[in-house]
C-alpha cells in the first residue's frame, strides 16, 4: 500500500468516526463574541507599543507575544470566514494585520486551505514541517515562511494575489518609512522610530518561530489522526486564546475558536482516541521520554562491554 492510499484511508477513518458528533450549533455566534474577536490582538499592540516608547523591553516583549498570538488567531479564522464579520470586514483585517504582522496573510491563506484540502499530504507544503526533527523546524523557520509565500502565491486566484502584492508593498512601506524616521533628531520622531524597529524586529523573530510553534508543535508524531490538542486550560485560555485545540480545528473549520473547548468536550466524549495526542507533554509522557533514554544508555553501555564484541579478544577465542 503506497503513502497516499494509507493517507486516504486514514482520512475516511477519521471521517467515519466523527460523523456522530454534533457541530452546527456551535457555529453561531453573539454580538459579544464578534466584537470580541474584532478587538482582541489591538489592546495587546498598544500595550507592547507603550513599553518600547519606555524602553520596558522584557514587558513590551510578553505584550508583543500576546499581540502576536491573538493576532494569529484572528487571521486563523478570517481564513476560515469565521470571525462573525462580513467578506469585506474580513478582508481589511486580513489587510491591516498583514502590516501588523510584518507578513502576507492573502498567500498564507492560499497554502493555508491547501494544507486542509490535504493535511500532512505530499502536496502539503504548511506541513511539511511536521516531518522533520524539531530542531530542523526550528532552524527552517525563516526559510519556511519564503516556501509559503511563494507557494500561496502560486495557488492564489488573481484576486487574491493581488491582495498579496499590495500587503507585500505595504510592509516595505512601513520598514523605508521607519528607515527615514531614524534619520530624525526630533524626539518625537526618534521615539516612534524606537517603536517601529523594536516592532519589525520582534515580528520577524516571531514570524520565524511560526514554524517550531504552530506547524511542527500541532502535527508532529500524528499516526492515528492530523493534529494534536491541549487540554491545559492556562496555556488555553491565557497564552494562546484557543489556538492548539488544532484537531478540533481540523476536523470541523468552520467552528470559530471561541467555541472550540466545547466542541474538545464532545470530540473527548465520542471520539477520545482522536483527541489523545498533547501539544505540551504531560508528566507521564516526561517520565515515558526519561526511561527509554535511561534503557537505552543501559543497552549501548551493555553491549560496549560485552566480552564478545571484543575485537582484541575475538582473535583469541
Amino acid at each position: 500500500m503506497t503513502v497516499n492510499q494509507t493517507h486516504a484511508n486514514k482520512e475516511q477513518a477519521i471521517k467515519k468516526a466523527i460523523a456522530a458528533v454534533e457541530w452546527q450549533d456551535l457555529r453561531q455566534l453573539t454580538r459579544g463574541q464578534i466584537a470580541y474577536n474584532v478587538i482582541l490582538p489591538y489592546p495587546f499592540l498598544l500595550l507592547s507599543w507603550w513599553f518600547a516608547s519606555q524602553s520596558w523591553y522584557v514587558l513590551a516583549c510578553g505584550a508583543s507575544y500576546l499581540f502576536f498570538a491573538a493576532a494569529f488567531r484572528q487571521a486563523h479564522d478570517g481564513y476560515h470566514h469565521s470571525l462573525g464579520a462580513g467578506k469585506r470586514t474580513t478582508t481589511a483585517i486580513l489587510l491591516l494585520l498583514s502590516v501588523l504582522l510584518m507578513t502576507s496573510l492573502h498567500s498564507i491563506r492560499a497554502t493555508h486551505m491547501a494544507h486542509h484540502r490535504d493535511p500532512l499530504g505530499d502536496n502539503d507544503i504548511e506541513g511539511s514541517l511536521a516531518k522533520v526533527s524539531w530542531w530542523q523546524a526550528m532552524l527552517g523557520g525563516i526559510t519556511y515562511r519564503l516556501d509559503i509565500y511563494r507557494q500561496g502565491l502560486h495557488l492564489s486566484s488573481r484576486r487574491n494575489q493581488n491582495l498579496a502584492w499590495l500587503e507585500f508593498a505595504l510592509i516595505g512601506s512601513v520598514v523605508i518609512v521607519t528607515l527615514i524616521l531614524t534619520a530624525f533628531t526630533i524626539a518625537t520622531l526618534a521615539i516612534l522610530a524606537q517603536v517601529l524597529i523594536y516592532h519589525i524586529l520582534t515580528m520577524m523573530l516571531a514570524n520565524a518561530s511560526v514554524g517550531i510553534i504552530a506547524v511542527w508543535g500541532v502535527h508532529h508524531d500524528c499516526d492515528e489522526t492530523i493534529a494534536r490538542t491541549e487540554r491545559n486550560q492556562l496555556v488555553n485560555l491565557l497564552l494562546t486564546f484557543n489556538l492548539l485545540y488544532h484537531v478540533e480545528h481540523h476536523l470541523f473549520p468552520a467552528v470559530p475558536s471561541n467555541h472550540l473547548p466545547a466542541l474538545a468536550k464532545r470530540l473527548d466524549a465520542v471520539v477520545p482516541h482522536l483527541t489523545k495526542k498533547r501539544v505540551l507533554p504531560t508528566m507521564a509522557d516526561i517520565m515515558e521520554c526519561i526511561n527509554n533514554r535511561w534503557n537505552k544508555l543501559k543497552n549501548n553501555s551493555h553491549h560496549n562491554h560485552d566480552e564478545n564484541d571484543c575485537p582484541i579478544r575475538k582473535r583469541f577465542v
